[in-house]
């Protein structure tokens, strides 16, 4: 079998858009955990300090309700979206 599969392109892609919290942190887990977005380098630079602190926020006060996943604020998917078709 020549090439990668579907899965192993997105896996490809995902590493080379470099994800991780702005602090370099862990988000969710562990004692030490920030509760931050996690999201592409580029998007967390292309962001202002006002939309992450907006979109972390959103982050945190959906841990504090039991819910790990939750959707960014417009301006943040707007921009991680720009990021992670940059490697597609």
């Amino acid at each position: 079998m020549s090439g990668k599969t579907k899965r192993q392109k997105s896996l490809t892609a995902w590493t080379k858009q470099k994800w991780r919290t702005k602090s370099g942190k862990n988000s969710v887990q562990g004692s030490k955990a920030t509760g931050e977005r996690y999201m592409p380098a580029s998007a967390i630079k292309s962001l202002t300090s006002a939309e992450h602190k907006a979109t972390t926020k959103k982050k945190r006060d959906a841990l504090k309700k039991g819910k790990q996943f939750v959707a960014n604020t417009k301006s943040a998917k707007e921009k991680i979206k720009r990021a992670r078709s940059a490697y597609t």
